[in-house]
């Protein structure tokens, strides 16, 4: 063998050596390759319950939204909640229809969305009515509380008139009746009215008087709100005043009551007379 191919030989051995090695290499390389993209692409154990708690949790607002609508159309749009019966309480001479009639409650609407506001105004409208309280009652009534007025007095307005009219005691006039009703003052002033000061002056004054008294008062008058004055049963004429000192007035009255005489003033009841 020639010197030439001794130093061809291990050359050509190096080569293929070398390329052997950079064979493997390139296996080992293609293995960690492989092995990193079956890392990254492989879910991780902890992701696979996150995305079960993400779908879950979308399923709870799903049925959240869902509920949450069906609340409100319940509430609001049904009538399986709306108007279905109209209580009341508290009529004794305005009949219960009387009261129905005039709230006029749309039945089966629901219930939050009727106006109580609205309803109370139209009952209170009512001539007899003095005080409305209106309540929603679960799931379908509609609860109606009034209180009437009552009469405190009344006036004739004589003939040619509309009749004989009951006053409560705020001076409003809520009634027509047929004949002059037994046991109430008759009020005798120039005009009746729940806005005249005068009007207002006296039926404050028989509201105040103590209950005995006021059984005796046949008729009540006034030229000014602080010059009320009445006649009793007997004949006699009381000149009262304003409705202060209400206590002390009628304790001084009865004092005096028991002297003759005609007129008895107590408007100032420190200084009390009587005149014939």
């Amino acid at each position: 063998m020639s010197a030439t191919s001794q130093r061809r030989r291990p050359s050509e051995e190096d080569e293929r050596d070398r390329a052997a090695l950079a064979r493997e290499r390139r296996g080992r390389r293609s293995e960690e390759e492989r092995r990193r993209t079956r890392a990254t692409t492989r879910p991780s154990p902890r992701a696979r319950p996150n995305r079960r708690v993400e779908i879950r949790r979308r399923w709870v607002a799903l049925l959240s939204v869902l509920t949450l609508v069906a609340l409100v159309y319940l509430l609001f749009f049904s009538s399986m909640l709306g108007a279905k019966e109209v209580s009341v309480t508290g009529s004794r001479t305005v009949t219960a229809d009387q009261i129905r009639a005039a709230a006029a409650v749309p039945i089966d609407k629901p219930l939050l969305r009727l106006s109580t506001d609205e309803i109370r105004d139209r009952v209170a409208g009512m001539p007899g009515i003095a005080t409305v309280e209106v309540s929603r009652s679960w799931p379908s009534t509609v609860e109606i509380t009034v209180t009437e007025r009552t009469a405190i007095a009344f006036f004739d307005s004589g003939p040619g008139g509309d009749g004989v009219h009951l006053v409560d005691g705020g001076g409003v006039v809520f009634k027509t009746v047929p004949a002059r009703p037994p046991g109430l003052p008759e009020l005798r002033l120039p005009k009746v009215s729940a806005d005249d000061p005068v009007t207002r002056a006296v039926t404050a004054v028989l509201g105040v008087i103590p209950e005995q008294l006021l059984k005796q008062v046949t008729t009540a008058t006034a030229k000014t709100p602080a010059s009320v004055e009445f006649t009793l049963s007997s004949g006699k004429i009381v000149r009262w005043g304003t409705a202060e000192q209400t206590d002390r007035k009628a304790k001084v009255l009865a004092a005096l009551l028991t002297q003759e005489g005609k007129v008895y003033d107590v408007a100032a009841p420190e200084l009390p007379t009587i005149t014939s």
